[in-house]
């Protein structure tokens, strides 16, 4: 197999097995959604349970890291692939939006852009975290809780406030046509204006409970799916159009792989993003002959992607050599 730059590789697949690993299912859907939000609310009563207590903060630390991880199922029902019926996808999708501070339409229309731009620079991908030459302390900030204070001017926040505000920015001018500003710019509103509800009560009730529940998870919940999210390309080559190069396949354990909706499975979303996150670890083993040799776990990712970040603090021609099959 040749890879071809004038056009995305993709990795051969029997047509019929294709069509197969391609079908939606709203039972896989719904399954995962009542485990998910169930585990989720149960967290979050404890934590009001204990208020008051230090365990409370054990709580509202898992409450956070499940909280956070709504940025899988807003990927996944993004896709329109976490169930069959796209009226369920885009309900949930809409809902998980709020919940990751991804302002839904903003967030398909940058999407569609990043698979169709992975990790490139002309055109920009906006959903790459960590840009050339590497900067170390935005890299490790991002594991840490609240610490995106330290980068008010990247925060999805401040970005929301300013579309919330008719403010028409970079990603905007680049990504989103014209015709459908005014419905991000409505839907940021919608955000902000159940922010400022939720300050409200909490100083209507004299609680931290309000912001806590529902503003502030994003700050002090994210570092798993932080963990989780820059696997996908961190330390990898740019503008080639082959996956294989740009996207890395991470092995996780079942607790961490639910969470993450498969999509440890990244290369072969990127190839095939039709296909469910159910079925990525069936298409995996489908094309695996094909592909790079996976990273065991997060430990085994990090090995490859910290030392690749601070080469590239310095060099930012540098990448991760990897062994693609011919």
């Amino acid at each position: 197999m040749e890879v071809e730059l004038n056009k995305w590789f993709r990795c051969d697949v029997d047509k019929r097995e294709f069509k197969k690993l391609c079908i939606k299912s709203d039972y896989q859907g719904w399954k995962h959604m009542i485990i998910y939000f169930t585990a989720l609310f149960l967290f979050g009563y404890l934590a009001y349970a204990t208020w008051g207590t230090w365990w409370a903060l054990l709580f509202f630390w898992l409450y956070g890291t499940v909280w956070g991880c709504s940025d899988a199922l807003w990927h996944e029902t993004g896709h329109r692939t976490a169930f069959k019926s796209k009226h369920l996808n885009d309900f949930f999708y809409y809902i998980s939006g709020f919940m990751d501070n991804f302002e839904p339409v903003r967030w398909r229309h940058t999407h569609f852009h990043h698979h169709s731009y992975t990790i490139f620079n002309d055109p920009v991908d906006f959903e790459i975290a960590i840009k050339k030459p590497s900067d170390l302390f935005l890299f490790f900030s991002i594991f840490m809780p609240f610490g995106a204070i330290f980068f008010p001017h990247k925060s999805l926040y401040w970005e929301t406030i300013k579309h919330a505000f008719g403010v028409t920015t970079e990603v905007m001018e680049k990504c989103i046509p014209e015709k459908e500003r005014s419905k991000c710019r409505w839907s940021a509103r919608s955000h902000v204006f159940i922010w400022v509800v939720t300050i409200l009560a909490s100083l209507y009730f004299q609680s931290w409970l309000p912001i806590l529940y529902v503003l502030l998870p994003n700050l002090y919940g994210k570092t798993l799916m932080a963990l989780f999210g820059l696997t996908q390309h961190t330390g990898l080559q740019e503008d080639i159009k082959d996956h294989r190069y740009s996207t890395r396949t991470v092995y996780l354990n079942p607790i961490f792989s639910f969470l993450y909706w498969q999509m440890e499975y990244h290369i072969e979303h990127h190839m095939f993003p039709t296909v469910p996150s159910y079925n990525l670890p069936k298409l995996h083993e489908l094309i695996k002959h094909q592909l790079p040799p996976s990273s065991k776990g997060l430990l085994g990712a990090y090995k490859e992607i910290i030392p690749a970040v601070f080469k590239q603090a310095k060099d930012p021609n540098y990448k991760i050599e990897l062994s693609v099959p011919n």
